[in-house]
């Protein structure tokens, strides 16, 4: 049995507001996945995984990181990313030894391996650049309105979480 209520709430929905390819979230997931696809064929001659990569790219940006520090900078817990770091270092990218100072604390490093891939990350950047088909300024713009946009999701989280 149809509650009413129900049927008329229904109808006072705007034409296509639930329709999937006008959902700001599978706009995004659509794009990661199919960034994910054109970066593959890119890191696959390194041996690398894109999650891999990025893990990279950030001790590219700041060497001897605490395996702490880098999960949160890239968002990822340590059951993803223990086992991404043990891959890396298997494949001779990156050394993971216990901090001198704090046992507790494991450091990840790069080898010359992990160093020398970055001049080879220059290129993969302007292939991913040429397959978007979009301008460096235009890339910029986008990538600064999807993490002001990441800010503001998790400020909204984060308040939500202390209110619960």
């Amino acid at each position: 049995m149809i509650d009413k209520r129900d049927e008329a709430e229904t109808d006072t929905i705007p034409a296509g507001m639930l329709a999937l390819d006008q959902q700001l979230c599978f706009a995004v997931y659509s794009a990661a996945h199919a960034l994910n696809r054109t970066y593959k064929p890119l890191l696959d001659p390194y041996g690398l995984t894109y999650p891999q990569y990025i893990a990279l790219m950030t001790l590219w940006q700041q060497d001897g990181r605490t395996v702490k520090a880098l999960g949160a900078t890239l968002g990822l817990d340590s059951g993803t990313l223990s086992p991404l770091l043990k891959r890396l270092e298997a494949s001779g990218y990156i050394a993971r030894a216990r901090d001198k100072t704090d046992e507790r604390q494991v450091l990840v490093t790069l080898t010359g391996k992990g160093r020398d891939m970055q001049r080879d990350a220059v290129s993969i950047r302007m292939e991913i650049g040429k397959a978007t088909g979009c301008t460096l300024e235009a890339l910029q713009a986008l990538t600064g309105e999807l993490q002001a946009m990441t800010e503001r999701l998790d400020a909204r989280t984060t308040r939500d979480d202390a209110a619960a």
